[in-house]
């Protein structure tokens, strides 16, 4: 491929006219606390009630399935552990394999082997930067058979157990066709909407798709609760399971402790859930802001040829959690310089993740060829994209 240098000043110089005004250094991703947090966090600091059990942890689950769309609700000590009783309610079994992305952050994959079972990487979509479910289907019809309701790779013997694609900086993948491939290969969806909160699909929140889904509130998240995560589901079995399972699977009594399963302390603090209550009361106004800033970056980026940042897809109403910029195919050799130039300029930005078969522990793993996922490892970096960002400095 042939390469060009990049005019890297006159990038910057598009990003600093969007952040114009800002305090440097301008992180990549930051809270805001301008609701009832403080409050909230006060409360359960008056009464006590700072750890697993509370009001606020049921108050949020409530929320969170009100906003989401779904039935039950499950708040988790983080995303990663949502993820890892996801996969193991989806009937992930050790020696299994689980069809992930190839580009996803490494919780996506690890939750996997937490079960026992071997990631499985699939290609990216450029329409949407995750999992291509076309493609997929093109490459089950190569590697795997379905026999007796359930599918197996023709190469390992191993059974593909589910598939677990993830909305890649909020943009939602093409959700139907990767339900109907799910269902043509007898494959369990479980929805890794970690990055997604407050974005839609077809005028649906994702989440709803998977038999189970998994979200994240770290502190980078559109909304945060310090850490922590949830599970969601419309299965109110399976919420129940997951209720149970995520608090150590203790049988309920006043003051025995038994235990009927190999259960897991992933329960969120009420604290936590309290500072979740406040931020989700704002989440609309987040995403709002978070998109007025990708229409910023739109607008500076207009008239440069050599970047663009990525829109959502015409079926999805994304949250732009995280911005993208990128690179054309010619200047993906400046990819490093302009990244060195963007954060000496206190603009805190990043590459893409690392693939995840390029990684030493999962580099053995089974995968198809991922050209787009490759590119875009190559040309992506990621922009400030803190939803304070949109208001005029």
């Amino acid at each position: 491929m042939n390469t060009k240098l990049l005019d890297c000043e006159k990038i910057v110089a598009a990003i600093d006219k969007v952040l114009i005004g800002k305090v440097r250094p301008i992180a990549l991703h930051e809270p805001a606390f301008d609701g009832n947090e403080w409050a909230y966090v006060k409360d359960c600091l008056d009464s006590g009630w700072v750890s697993s059990v509370g009001s606020y942890v049921d108050r949020f689950e409530k929320d969170l399935a009100e906003v989401t769309g779904v039935r039950r609700a499950v708040a988790t000590v983080n995303g990663t552990a949502a993820l890892h009783i996801c996969c193991l309610l989806a009937g992930v079994e050790p020696g299994d394999e689980v069809l992930t992305p190839a580009l996803t952050f490494i919780a996506t994959t690890n939750a996997v082997s937490y079960c026992g079972a071997v990631p499985h990487f699939v290609d990216s979509d450029l329409r949407t930067l995750g999992m291509d479910p076309l493609a997929l289907t093109d490459y089950l019809a190569e590697v795997a058979e379905v026999r007796s309701g359930a599918c197996y790779n023709k190469k390992t013997g191993r059974r593909i157990r589910a598939a677990v694609p993830m909305h890649t900086f909020g943009h939602p993948i093409d959700i139907d066709a990767m339900v109907e491939t799910c269902e043509r290969y007898c494959i369990v969806m479980v929805e890794d909407a970690a990055e997604s909160l407050g974005s839609l699909y077809k005028g649906r929140h994702t989440g709803q798709w998977g038999k189970v889904s998994a979200l994240s509130f770290n502190g980078n998240k559109t909304v945060t609760t310090g850490g922590g995560g949830a599970i969601l589901t419309n299965d109110e079995k399976l919420g129940a399971l997951a209720k149970h399972l995520t608090t150590t699977a203790k049988l309920p009594h006043r003051w025995e402790f038994n235990h009927d399963q190999i259960g897991f302390n992933y329960r969120m603090p009420n604290i936590n859930a309290a500072l979740g209550c406040a931020q989700l009361e704002r989440l609309s106004h987040f995403v709002d802001q978070k998109r007025k800033l990708a229409q910023r970056y739109c607008e500076e980026f207009q008239t440069l040829s050599s970047v663009s940042i990525f829109q959502e897809p015409e079926f999805a109403r994304s949250n732009y959690w995280l911005n993208a910029m990128l690179l054309a195919p010619e200047h993906i050799s400046s990819r490093d310089l302009l990244l060195e130039k963007l954060n000496e300029s206190k603009i805190q930005s990043r590459p893409a993740w690392t693939l995840m078969y390029r990684l030493p522990m999962y580099s053995h793993c089974p995968r198809m060829e991922c050209p787009v996922a490759e590119e875009i490892s190559d040309r992506l970096i990621n922009l400030p994209s803190s939803a304070c960002l949109a208001e005029q400095g």
